[in-house]
């Protein structure tokens, strides 16, 4: 296994911590996540169905500027 490899595992299980303990401790005051306008939410009597699309754009956002800063400083 290549150390560059190596290291982008490491990165990423920090990262990892790092939103686990975010959401350990700020779980009450991130409530907004997944309840974005754009994220559809159909609730029937037998049916539940969730597509978080705002989300996840948000969340593709987010992680492509942190990659990208990742690959800057490493």
């Amino acid at each position: 296994m290549e150390q560059n490899t190596a290291k982008y595992i490491i990165l990423a299980g920090l990262a990892l911590v790092v939103i686990g303990v975010l959401f350990y401790f700020l779980g009450d005051k991130l409530k907004w996540i997944g309840n974005l306008p754009g994220d559809i939410k159909i609730d029937n009597e037998n049916t539940k169905i969730y597509f978080p699309i705002t989300t996840m754009i948000l969340v593709s956002i987010v992680g492509s500027i942190l990659l990208n800063l990742v690959r800057k400083f490493f």
